[in-house]
């Protein structure tokens, strides 16, 4: 198992090598069309790691699916191992999606140019990388020690979601600007940008500069959001390879979506019910699991899929239809005779 976690780890920071190193060395603002083959591109490459899931598991490749999830108590054969992969995938990418409402507030009260948003977003996802898959790590462990943690994380999912429906897109957002002004208080900082960098040396000493506090910021409503996304992977499964992978690859396309969803930010009117109905689903789904397994049966996670696509997609169109450009039509004015 120890060589499946360098080969998945080193493949990772293969792509964001490449990602940074290769395709935006030189800090540019991305094109709307750009960040749309980006995004496909990571999602197909998300959706394409399935089937690395399913032979795995099924063939039990460098030990996978040799050990019983501590979530049902099954070991994860292919077809289960990739609807729980999938599953997962679909609600942290979705919970990340409120992340980025944030994370624009952030760049426009910062004042950070278009061409460097990709820089602080690249390092942001990677320290969110680290601290996520220590999360992660702690969560996995607690659960097959203590089953009883998953009630604690079912209902923490249902009080979260009833404080998402209550709390508008500026309630979501005023915490972090506190947080700013105590920053500010406690560290030196640059009164000016300094380019690209997150430091800068002037008169001896180092200081932050406006761009890394930035990137303190989006870490820091990065890890507030996996305080509430990591547990709802968890009504899934809590195998940490398929907790990890699929988390992983919702993060790595992240960077893309924000700036193919930047610009029409304020079209996504019913997104927030949506993840509000997501994550209570979830969580009613780790309250019930036992009673939902008996009376459903192994195809548990598989309807959870399906549920959490149909209230997601719902959500979309009703979203570009309720704020879809109203067209301009000239009114009909009968010929005067």
């Amino acid at each position: 198992m120890v060589l499946l976690w360098i080969i998945f780890v080193a493949f990772i920071l293969l792509l964001l090598a490449l990602d940074l190193g290769l395709l935006h060395r030189r800090p540019r603002a991305e094109s709307v069309k750009q960040a749309l083959i980006w995004s496909a591109v990571w999602i197909g490459m998300a959706l394409s790691f399935g089937a690395v899931i399913y032979l795995g598991y099924e063939h039990h490749w460098l030990g996978l699916g040799t050990r019983p999830d501590p979530v049902d108590g099954h070991v994860n054969g292919g077809a289960t191992a990739l609807v729980k992969y999938l599953t997962g995938y679909l609600i942290e990418k979705s919970l990340s999606v409120d992340n980025l409402f944030v994370i624009a507030l952030i760049f426009s009260s910062m004042a950070v140019a278009s061409e460097q948003q990709h820089r602080v977003l690249f390092w942001g996802v990677l320290g969110a990388l680290v601290l996520r898959g220590t999360m992660i790590g702690l969560g996995a462990e607690l659960i097959s020690r203590h089953h009883w943690v998953m009630y604690v994380f079912g209902g923490f999912l249902l009080i979260t979601a009833g404080k998402m429906l209550f709390v508008g897109k500026e309630g979501s957002g005023a915490g972090w600007q506190g947080i700013a002004r105590l920053l500010r208080r406690w560290l030196p900082i640059t009164e000016q940008f300094q380019g690209p960098k997150f430091t800068a040396r002037q008169s001896g000493r180092w200081l932050l500069t406006p761009l890394g506090l930035a990137l303190i910021m989006v870490e820091t409503t990065d890890a507030i959001f996996a305080v509430d996304s990591i547990p709802a992977i968890f009504a899934i499964t809590a195998d940490p390879f398929l907790v990890f992978t699929s988390n992983v690859f919702a993060m790595l396309g992240l960077r893309s979506l924000y700036f193919a969803l930047a610009g029409m930010m304020e079209r996504f009117a019913y997104l927030k019910l949506s993840l509000v109905l997501v994550l209570a689903l979830v969580g009613a789904k780790m309250l019930t699991a036992h009673w939902l397994r008996q009376w459903i049966g192994a195809g548990s996670d598989l309807y959870l899929l399906g549920l959490a696509a149909l209230i997601l997609a719902v959500g979309l169109l009703a979203s570009l239809r309720a704020t879809r450009p109203i067209r301009a039509t000239a009114a009909f004015v009968p010929e005067a005779r």
